[in-house]
C-alpha cells in the first residue's frame, strides 16, 4: 500500500468503472494524484481518456467506485454545492466549445459573470489571461473568424480566468498544427508553475514527451497499464 499521509492529495480515485450500454469504459481505476502534479493521459483513441475526466468533473457519473476531490466524494455531493465544485475546475475541449455569437471576451468573462464577480473586477482578469494568451487585440473577434489555433487560445483563456486549482484538457491539441499545437502545451504548463493541478488527454505522445515534465499515465481499453515519469 501507498504511504499517503505526507502527500497532498487533490484527485483519488478508488476501483473506478464506468459502462456505456453495458460496454465497459473505465475498468477498475484506482489512482491518487497530488496537488500541483501534471499528468498526461496517454493511450489510443477510444481508450477511456475523455472518460475518465468527463467522471472527474461529473459530466458522467461512475457506475462503480469512488472519487474524491479535495476530500469531496463525488457520490454524496448535493446539488447546492455542485456549482461550487466545478468552479475548481478548468476545462479545456479539443472542439474549443466557444459559443459563435459572442465576442471572444465575452466567450471568457462569462466564466467570472456566471460566479458572481464585479464587471471591474472581471474587465481586469479577462484582459490579463487574454494577454497571456496572447489574444488580447482579438477581444471583438467572434469566434468562426479565429483560426484554429486562436480558437484553443481563447479556450484556454476561459479555462483559467477563474483561477481554478484543477485544469482539465481534452485532446487540446489534437485538431492543431504543430505551432499551434506547442503554443497550447506552453500555456497549460504556465498555469501549472503557478500551482494548477494539470490533467492533458491526449494521443501525440511524442509531442508531450518533447515538452512536459510529469507523471505519464497511459490508458488502454478503459485499464491503466502503466504509469511513467516524464523528464
Amino acid at each position: 500500500m501507498n504511504d499517503t499521509n505526507n502527500k497532498n492529495l487533490i484527485i483519488r480515485l478508488f476501483n473506478v468503472s464506468k459502462r456505456f450500454n453495458g460496454k465497459l469504459a473505465l475498468k477498475d481505476i484506482t489512482l491518487d494524484i497530488e496537488q500541483g502534479e501534471f499528468i498526461f493521459i496517454s493511450g489510443p483513441s477510444g481508450a477511456g481518456k475523455s472518460t475518465l475526466l468527463k467522471v472527474l468533473y461529473l459530466a458522467e457519473k461512475v457506475s462503480e467506485g469512488q472519487i474524491l476531490i479535495d476530500g469531496m466524494n463525488l457520490a454524496r455531493i448535493s446539488s447546492s454545492k455542485l456549482p461550487v465544485l466545478r468552479r475548481r475546475f478548468g476545462m479545456v475541449f479539443q472542439d474549443f466549445k466557444l459559443i459563435p455569437n459572442r465576442t471572444v471576451y465575452e466567450n471568457v468573462a462569462l466564466v467570472l459573470e456566471a460566479a458572481g464577480e464585479k464587471s471591474s473586477y472581471i474587465k481586469k482578469k479577462v484582459m490579463q489571461v487574454l494577454r497571456t494568451t496572447g489574444m488580447e487585440k482579438k477581444i471583438k473577434a467572434l469566434p468562426p473568424t479565429l483560426s484554429g489555433g486562436e480558437q484553443q487560445r481563447v479556450a484556454v483563456a476561459r479555462a483559467v480566468v477563474g483561477e481554478p486549482s484543477i485544469i482539465l484538457a481534452d485532446e487540446p491539441t489534437g485538431s492543431l498544427d504543430s505551432k499551434s499545437a506547442q503554443a497550447i502545451l506552453d500555456f497549460l504548463m504556465e498555469y501549472h508553475k503557478k500551482g494548477a493541478t494539470v490533467l492533458v488527454a491526449s494521443h501525440n505522445l511524442h509531442l508531450l514527451e518533447s515538452t512536459v515534465r510529469g507523471r505519464n499515465i497511459e490508458i488502454n481499453e478503459g485499464i491503466i497499464k502503466r504509469t511513467a515519469t516524464m523528464l
